[in-house]
């Protein structure tokens, strides 16, 4: 029988048995969608992510302190300053020497000093801020937009000016969304015991993480801001001693691979640490670390994809399941047929047809279900992101697979039937 013949065959079984050929497919379409869906979002997840990260400055650099010869080292965990004691800290002389080291590759220098968290308060209106004790470089360098007033200058890091920048959601909480009022304005941090006045010299606008959006519980005003004060008043707030860091924050100059200018920097501060038994340096380029969340979303979307593709193994039974009733009950169309003429070939590639056709059919919805999934899970992390190509013709070439697998066992079944029991068969 030819291919065209099979065809139309197998459409009309469906059109005859809607409902039975629907619900046959659910488990089809339920898996393809599923996988085609979490790749999708993995996707645009992966790509929100990296495009923050982007954001952040591509040729940035982050240098920390990490444990040494130990579990910490071999998974690249960083050491709290707490357990550190000021000899281990990077000073702003290797900074100096750095620099001096390697003028045509390092391009900035900003340490940053965490005061921890705080509370602005003004009568009943309050806004949550988070310290960071930063120098003059620090805003360039991690591309902070400022959206009115100035930035922070070194001469406030030196006088140790109690002036900052805050985020447009401050400005939003404490003076109505007025970023030009804002400006000038003195502001209370309270922080447990202690009440400390700064005056607003820059507000930057507020850049939303998509992992803290999903892991963060707060409402909108209740959210927890960057508020950025000069580093030698975070060090007061935080008892260190000035000039001395855990972590930095570097630029590579324009143009060179991020990667090398880190490696460099990796081994120049390391020498400083060859005697300290506990700490070395750690320096990760911003193009490592989008690789490494490329590579750990394709990985875990792979992982869950696999969990959801076990849907299509059930799928797969199900249809089988339904060739062989269809197989029981027409037997004696079997028969028929194998006495007009038709060998086991022709009937064995009838059911394989059928089977491949419910897979197919299925397989379509399956895509069309899975791709509305994934723009709705990627347009909510802010990143509309659609189906890849090779992920459709996977998802398409995976169910006509499912469709002879699990079809060739109830095609071999009705193709072995004896066309006389056939004929008998009622």
């Amino acid at each position: 029988m030819e291919i065209r013949e099979n065809l139309r065959l197998a459409l009309e079984g469906l059109r005859a048995n809607k409902m039975r050929a629907l619900l046959t497919m659910l488990g089809i379409i339920i898996g393809i969608g599923s996988v085609i869906g979490i790749l999708t979002v993995g996707n645009g997840l992966s790509g929100s992510i990296t495009g923050q990260l982007s954001d952040l400055g591509a040729n940035n650099i982050q240098v920390y302190l990490r444990g040494k010869g130990s579990a910490q080292e071999m998974m690249g965990l960083s050491v709290g300053a707490g357990s550190m004691e000021d000899g281990d800290l990077l000073s702003d002389e290797m900074f100096d020497a750095l620099m001096a080291r390697y003028p045509d590759e390092v391009a900035s220098i900003a340490p940053i000093e965490l005061a921890g968290s705080a509370q602005v308060k003004e009568g009943k209106l309050y806004a949550n801020v988070s310290l960071y004790g930063v120098n003059a470089s620090y805003i360039p360098t991690m591309n902070v937009e400022l959206l009115a007033g100035r930035a922070l200058r070194d001469k406030d890091i030196v006088g140790m000016r109690n002036v900052c920048v805050v985020s447009e959601k401050l400005v939003n909480n404490m003076f109505g969304g007025d970023i030009w009022a804002a400006l000038g304005q003195e502001i209370q941090l309270y922080q447990k015991d202690s009440v400390f006045t700064y005056v607003i010299v820059g507000v930057s606008k507020y850049e939303a993480s998509v992992m803290a959006g999903m892991m963060s519980t707060a409402s909108e005003k209740d959210m927890s801001t960057e508020l950025y004060l000069p580093i030698t008043n975070a060090q007061r707030i935080t008892g260190h001693t000035p000039g001395l860091h855990e972590m930095v924050i570097m630029s590579a100059v324009e143009g060179l691979d991020g990667r090398d200018v880190a490696t460099h920097i990796e081994n120049f501060l390391n020498r400083y640490y060859k005697n300290n038994d506990d700490f070395m340096v750690q320096a990760m380029s911003m193009e490592s670390m989008m690789d490494m969340v490329s590579s750990v979303m394709g990985t875990l979307s792979i992982a869950i994809s696999v969990i959801a593709g076990i849907s299509l193994l059930v799928g797969g039974i199900g249809v089988m399941n339904i060739l062989l009733v269809s197989v029981t009950e027409r037997t004696r169309e079997i028969g028929i047929r194998k006495a007009l003429g038709a060998t086991n070939g022709n009937i064995r590639f009838q059911f394989v047809t059928e089977s491949v056709i419910i897979c197919v059919v299925g397989g379509v919805l399956g895509i069309l279900f899975g791709t509305g999934l994934g723009l709705l899970g990627s347009s909510l992390l802010g990143e509309l992101c659609g189906p890849t190509l090779s992920s459709i013709f996977l998802a398409f070439g995976f169910s006509m697979a499912i469709g002879v697998f699990f079809g060739y066992y109830p095609a071999n079944k009705a193709a072995s039937l004896d066309p006389i029991d056939a004929l008998r068969y009622e």
